[in-house]
């Protein structure tokens, strides 16, 4: 409804967070509900779920990431940021996050197909990500790639933390208070970070407690899904949609149906 919001690359990622969110979310409680009441389904469906959810949970943690460098060029070039964090560019960058986002599901895929035959599609049984790691070294390439991800991401982070750090301490005034708002940005989506990329480290401990005992593994997995599947999802709208004063504003207007703007005009 708001121009402003679908023109700024920062509400564009922001937008696009929430979209990716919903999916993980809608699609994680489903197959919590089909894992808890045993329900069976077509293995060609639950291929196409699993390969869904992967390509997401690796869209969340990118998008934020590039919402830190925004947020970087912003404060540190600010000369160039209308530039750089166009419209356009913020379009160029989705397709890229989502390219990005695929290539684990590309190579996984490749080598899925290549090691069953057309009559796994045709069984039924619990949608599980273990039904498709079918040799070991499936399931440590799996982890390789996704400590792969953890490690650039990270290494972005603390760059632009740091960047911005140094900013931070030659502003003054104004200045001052605005990249230290910037730095405190950085700070939330880095630890919003931390909990959706260690989300990619799950699968690895697991992994691990499942040759342990099986009751444990049943309990350790619905930890995972409460704290690093449900919290940094819940965290976005918090920390990137209420902490923004112009958002929240409109967002309060729009909730209350117009009536905050007109009490301010009357009493103006």
């Amino acid at each position: 409804m708001k121009d402003f919001f679908y023109t700024t690359m920062r509400y564009i990622f922001f937008a696009m967070t929430l979209m990716s969110d919903c999916v993980i979310l809608i699609l994680s409680d489903v197959l919590l509900l089909l894992f808890h009441f045993h329900f069976t389904i077509q293995m060609s469906f639950c291929l196409i779920v699993y390969v869904t959810v992967s390509l997401y949970t690796f869209i969340t943690p990118l998008t934020l990431t590039v919402m830190t460098l925004e947020r970087f060029v912003a404060i540190c070039m600010p000369l160039r940021h209308g530039e750089l964090c166009s419209t356009r560019s913020a379009l160029h960058c989705i397709l890229i996050i989502h390219a990005i986002s695929a290539l684990p599901d590309v190579i996984f895929l490749s080598i899925f197909f290549a090691s069953v035959n057309h009559s796994f599609y045709t069984q039924s049984g619990e949608c599980s990500v273990e039904k498709f790691i079918l040799h070991t070294w499936q399931g440590h390439l799996r982890s390789a790639i996704s400590q792969f991800y953890f490690l650039i991401m990270v290494i972005i982070i603390m760059f632009s933390y740091f960047k911005i750090m140094k900013v931070a301490r030659a502003a003054s005034g104004q200045n001052r208070k605005s990249t230290r708002k910037g730095l405190r940005t950085v700070v939330l989506h880095g630890f919003q970070l931390f909990l959706c990329l260690f989300l990619l480290w799950c699968p690895i401990i697991e992994a691990a407690v499942l040759q342990i005992n099986l009751v444990l593994y049943v309990n350790v997995r619905y930890f995972n899904y409460i704290v690093f599947i449900l919290s940094p999802r819940c965290l976005s709208p918090l920390i990137y949609g209420l902490r923004d004063e112009r958002f929240f504003v409109d967002l309060r207007s729009f909730v209350l149906c117009g009536l905050y703007k007109k009490q301010l005009s009357n009493e103006s």
